[in-house]
Order: structure tokens, then sequence, then C-alpha cells
């Protein structure tokens, strides 16, 4: 239907400040303030009554697999996983198989992804191979589409090659997206360093590699002036050096995790890999200083790091199997148990977390109702309680923490570029 209508729900819309009941028009799949009384008789309506009615969410952090892993995922399992979670646009990391270290592989992304549900954007290497010793072609990446360059899952090591990426990347108008980890110091590690690794047998992960590389980025970010985002911070200092270092002007920013603002170490008493992830779960207070970071605007959004693996690579002995756990359906529901129930955050605040200042990050065309905006809403019942099951569910992976429990808050209706692409559990695409 060229022309739809969304009444009678809450309609939250952080970007214009919006926060009320009322109705959202949408033509030829963009938004706008009202349609004609002729245009009114042919639309489609949706009674949003009981719902609220937001942004579409958008998550900057998420691995499709494809090309090359697609036994864990593809660019459309993991499209319509996110439709599922209410997100519309999603920003896929580069290391899959090639790694999308070339304009080449690039093209072959975005032409998959053409034809995916939602809005997919790909990421380019930071180094050739993802081998964090010679530079990949940014300008040519640059040209061929990606939104942002990023080593993900390995971090540069070397500062001097850190420092020409990030000036590099300056040039051609590209962030920088960092996972921050000095392998030095996590070598065969598995899991938060402290009593709990002690107590489990367990190699640990200490928060100071994390901290190290985010203070590296910090200095360099000053340095060059460049925008370098840091990846999933799970550690209580690196929020910490972040903080000072915005209070400084430094052009940094940073995310949180659903699984690191709900989740600690504790979790891992029973050596469930599905509790087993890079940047590993931390303890209660790091996992209090991210809230805390989110709160006051020191972390800037809130992305899943959605990690599909097959289920015979998790269902492995916990020294040897994969870092990672699926989200994108499971993230909406988790932040609004963890960050509106529990630690009493508005409503509207979660959902600015993960649409506009999401989309904010890198200046994506996303997270807003305005006039004129790509058509791309979420709809979804706050408090409607379900069971999620990994079976049965979209992701082509079923590695989640949270399968088979009651989660509170469910996505009823997605809809990208004014077409309804998910409805009560069912993809209509």
């Amino acid at each position: 239907m060229p022309y739809l209508i969304i009444k009678n729900g809450r309609v939250i819309d952080p970007a214009s400040k919006r926060d009320a009941k009322g109705d959202v028009f949408i033509a030829d799949g963009k938004f706008v303030k009202s349609l004609t009384p002729a245009q009114k008789k042919s639309a489609q309506v949706i009674d949003a009554r009981g719902l609220v009615v937001c942004p579409g969410l958008v998550d900057i952090h998420v691995h499709f697999r494809e090309p090359g892993q697609t036994h864990k995922e593809t660019i459309l399992t993991g499209s319509q996983a996110a439709a599922a979670g209410g997100f519309t646009t999603v920003v896929c990391m580069p290391n899959t198989s090639p790694v999308v270290d070339n304009a080449s592989t690039v093209a072959l992304i975005k032409s998959v992804a053409a034809n995916a549900p939602i809005h997919v954007y790909p990421t380019g290497c930071i180094t050739v191979g993802m081998k964090g010793q010679a530079l990949a072609p940014h300008g040519s990446l640059q040209k061929a589409g990606v939104v942002a360059l990023t080593d993900d899952g390995l971090c540069v090591q070397s500062n001097e090659l850190m420092h020409r990426a990030v000036e590099y990347a300056k040039m051609f108008g590209l962030s920088i997206l960092d996972h921050c980890q000095d392998e030095s110091m996590t070598q065969k590690a598995v899991m938060n360093e402290g009593v709990v690794s002690t107590r489990l047998g367990l190699k640990g992960w200490p928060h100071a590699a994390e901290d190290i590389i985010v203070a590296r980025n910090i200095i360099l970010s000053k340095y060059t002036g460049a925008h370098i985002h840091m990846q999933h911070i799970s550690s209580a200092h690196s929020v910490e050096l972040i903080r000072r270092a915005k209070q400084d002007g430094v052009n940094v920013t940073g995310e949180a995790t659903p699984h690191h603002i709900a989740l600690t170490e504790e979790a891992l008493g029973t050596y469930d890999t599905h509790f087993k992830m890079n940047p590993p779960l931390r303890t209660e207070a790091d996992r209090k200083a991210i809230i805390a970071g989110l709160r006051d605007g020191t972390l800037d959004c809130i992305g899943t790091d959605h990690a599909p693996h097959a289920p015979e690579e998790k269902d492995r002995e916990f020294d040897y199997a994969p870092n990672g756990i699926i989200g994108l359906e499971t993230a909406l529901p988790v932040c609004l148990d963890i960050l509106v129930r529990q630690e009493k955050f508005k409503l509207p605040a979660v959902i600015d977390l993960m649409t506009r200042k999401s989309a904010d990050v890198l200046k994506l065309p996303a997270g807003t109702l305005a006039p004129g905006a790509a058509a791309d809403v979420c709809l979804f019942d706050p408090d409607e309680v379900w069971l999620y099951k990994t079976y049965g569910a979209f992701s082509k992976s079923i590695n989640s923490p949270w399968d088979n429990q009651n989660l509170k808050g469910r996505v009823k209706t997605t809809i990208v570029s004014g077409r309804i692409v998910y409805q009560n559990g069912k993809m209509l695409v």
C-alpha cells in the first residue's frame, strides 16, 4: 500500500521530543505530516492501541557472516532476525570470509543486501586481511560504500599503524570502530580475570587490556581529530576514561551491549558457552558503571554485537568454544527490563539509545519519525510477556543466553520504507 496510517499508539520520537498518543502517516515510503482525504480513503490502517510506535531500531554492530560463513548466518536470516527484533537499520562487521578489505567484497555484500527486508550497511577493514600489518585501501572502500572502518574482533595492536589509520579515515570522512583489546594481556583468556575465574579454573581477561586501548584511542583521537568509536565497552575504568575524554571535547563515542548491562561473570558458573563472549562478562561494579555511562551520555548507544555461531561450534569445552551470542531478537525486551523497569530510565531515553543516538554515531539516515524521512517504524507492546525460544526463531544460529526464558516487551510490527516486513511473529517479505 502506498499510504499507511498508524493510529492510537503512544508515539515516541526522541529526535523531535515527541511522546504522546497520536497518529503516524506514511506516503510512498516516507513519513508525512498528514494525508489528503482521498489518500486516507485508500490507506491501510494499523490500530496501535496499547502499543508504542517509535522509529525503527538501529544497530551499528552486527555480524551477518556472509560471505563465507553462511552456516552461521546470512544477510537474509540476520535481517529477518533484526526485523523480528524491531531493527530496521543495521551495520554489519567485515570479519567475513573473505574479509571486507576490498571494493569487490563490498559490492557483493551490497548486492545481496539490496534484497534484504531491512537497511544493511557494510563496513570495511582497517587493515589488509584484518592482520594488523598494513592498511587496507580506505579510499576505495569509501568509494565502494562502506560507512565505517573496523577490524572488529581483532584490535590493531600497532599504535603507529592505528595512528595512520585514523588519519586516513578522517581524510575520507569515515569513522573508526574499535574492539579494544591489548592481545598481549589476553592470550588464551576466556573470561573476566578475577575471583570467579580463579574459582572456575579459567584463564582471565583483565579489564586493563581494554582500558589501555581505550586510552590509546582517546590519545589518537585528540591528536588527529578523527572520530573513534569504542565498541562493546565492558569495563568501569573504560567508561570513566571516555567520560573524561568527552568532558575535554575529544571526538570519541562508545557503545554498550544488552548482555553487558544484564549479565555478569557469575553467569559462567556452569561453564555454559552461551555466556562466553569477547569482551567477557565482568563484575557487578562494571555492569553498574556501564549503565551509569548510558544514563549520563558517556556511552552513546546500544549495539547488540549479534554474533551467530553454529550449535556444534558452541557445544565444546569452554576453552575452545568461540566467543559471541546472538541478540537482535532479544535486545529490546532485555533493555526494557534492565534499563526501564530495574534502573528506572524513562522509556524515551532507552528508545533514543536504540534509534537516534545509534544512527548519529555514524550519521546514518535513520532513527526519526520526521516528515520526509524513510518510513521505518517499530511497534511494540512493552507489557507483553512471551517465551523466547531459539529453535523456531529467525536467526540461523541458537547461541543465546536467553533461550527458553520469558521476556517482557514484544515487537508486533516492523515497517521499512513504508512496507510492513514483519507482523505478529511472521515475516511478510
